[in-house]
């Protein structure tokens, strides 16, 4: 489980293509390898993905993941490049504050970016989701958008804004998002299973 809040932006070094459509990852990273547990799970602007390798590449700490087609194809990661910047963030621990919303890290769809309107030190941007996700997304309620929880201004049919604060611009990769820019979109959990409930009951 995370939490939506950005601990460190990574940046892919390398990928390599694996038997049966598997591609490795390696991503560098801020964090002390030494706190890096193979097997450890780490979302990667969206996905919840395993840690297969970590360790030093020159100056840089970098871990690696095996990225599965299925994630390849309904996430932004078949699309990932060498220089790619991703929103990171470790997996949450007992105890630790919860700062954003309960995050699964897995990828429910992808969110196109309409248009964004700069503000002075924020920003506004105005986002579409697939049809069939839109009924999880209200005024108020909690989305995760590559990774970062986020909340909802305002709703109109599939498409819905969220304000970004200068901290948000300044330590996720949404500093320079341009519009057209394809998004992982994770809704919110207590959304889904309301709805799952209100569908059976």
């Amino acid at each position: 489980m995370f939490t939506g809040i950005v601990s460190d932006l990574g940046e892919v070094l390398e990928l390599e293509e694996r038997a049966e459509g598997l591609r490795r990852v390696v991503i560098a990273c801020g964090y002390d390898p030494a706190t890096i547990d193979i097997g450890a799970s780490i979302a990667c602007s969206g996905p919840c993905l395993t840690v297969v390798e970590r360790g030093r590449k020159g100056n840089r700490t970098f871990f690696a993941v095996d990225v599965a087609a299925e994630t390849l194809r309904v996430t932004t990661a078949g699309s990932w490049q060498r220089g790619t910047k991703l929103n990171l963030e470790r997996s949450l621990r007992l105890g630790d504050e919860l700062g954003g919303h309960l995050v699964s890290g897995h990828v429910d769809g992808i969110a196109e970016l309409l248009t964004r309107k700069d503000l002075p030190d924020m920003a506004r941007l105005f986002l579409r989701v697939p049809a069939p996700l839109s009924r999880f997304i209200a005024p108020k309620g909690s989305v995760a958008l590559d990774g970062v929880s986020l909340t909802v201004n305002e709703v109109a049919g599939d498409t819905f804004s969220v304000l970004l604060i200068p901290h948000t611009l300044q330590v996720t990769t949404f500093g320079g998002l341009p519009a057209g820019a394809r998004l992982n979109l994770e809704v919110d959990q207590m959304a889904r299973y309301a709805a799952r409930l209100l569908q059976t009951s």
